[in-house]
């Protein structure tokens, strides 16, 4: 049996599906060629510039140094002891929550073995504002009983023995070396994080790192008080949500690729 031939019908209809087939393929837009990637890679790239040179660096500190020639800490503190305890209660909460629970504490409980004589309970009553009370009240207890029976009382210079106290680790160890010793630590919070990683200073992924980078860095003339200028000025300029460029007094010197502008001033009109 011969096979039937295709219908008039069928071989339009074949041309037509062809014709329009064809007329797709020609239409369709080519692929991006993988060079069109390059400005993603190039934005990328700015936004880690590499950190400033050591000429930048030190006209940085020296513009720091010129606008508070004596920074302090703002945490309100007697002596080495009640620095120490200070600095172990700030741990995510704020200096001014902690100032204002250390202030009547520190008025009846300013050495160990007057805050072991307290107790626990009562030093949990005095900070009770401050968040992780419960841990810290127990920290400072467990400390300052460490400080008596090792330590005759007296906080020590050392920071292999400052980490081991209950509570108390690199950071807050740097920070009562520096503040009460005058050892030129720099002690990295998020604040000196942000601002090293953002100018930058010194760039790493954890704090640590950030505080052997900076003290490799910084020179010597600046090294005691970097702790604080730059706690400061990522505190009150260089804030996280929004950086206060406009007035900040070294934002020439900054590489952060993102820096603010001045707030336009809306006009209210009727």
């Amino acid at each position: 049996m011969s096979a039937k031939k295709p219908s008039s019908r069928s071989s339009a209809t074949a041309a037509v599906k062809s014709q329009v087939a064809e007329s797709v393929k020609t239409e369709a837009k080519p692929a991006k060629p993988k060079a069109e990637l390059e400005p993603v890679l190039t934005a990328q790239v700015e936004t880690s510039p590499a950190p400033v040179d050591d000429a930048t660096l030190v006209e940085i500190f020296s513009r720091l140094r010129a606008a508070d020639p004596e920074p302090r800490s703002e945490l309100e503190y007697i002596n080495p002891y009640t620095l120490l305890v200070a600095v172990v209660l700030s741990a995510q909460a704020t200096d001014k929550s902690v100032n204002l629970a250390t202030a009547p504490l520190f008025a009846i409980a300013d050495t160990p073995q007057k805050m072991l004589e307290l107790g626990e309970e009562r030093v949990r009553h005095f900070i009770r504002t401050i968040g992780l009370f419960n841990t810290k009240a127990k920290n400072v207890i467990a400390l300052s009983r460490i400080l008596v029976e090792r330590h005759g009382g007296e906080v020590p210079r050392e920071a292999e023995a400052l980490e081991v106290l209950p509570g108390v680790g690199k950071k807050t160890a740097s920070v009562v070396l520096n503040v009460a010793f005058g050892v030129p630590r720099i002690a990295v919070d998020t604040h000196i994080f942000r601002v090293s990683n953002r100018i930058p200073l010194f760039s790493a992924s954890t704090t640590d790192k950030v505080q052997a980078g900076l003290e490799a860095r910084v020179p010597e003339p600046f090294r005691l008080n970097a702790h604080h200028w730059l706690i400061l000025h990522g505190r009150y300029t260089c804030k996280a949500r929004r950086p206060d460029c406009p007035r900040c007094a070294i934002a020439d010197l900054c590489r952060y690729p993102s820096k603010t502008t001045p707030l336009t001033p809306i006009s209210l009109s009727d």
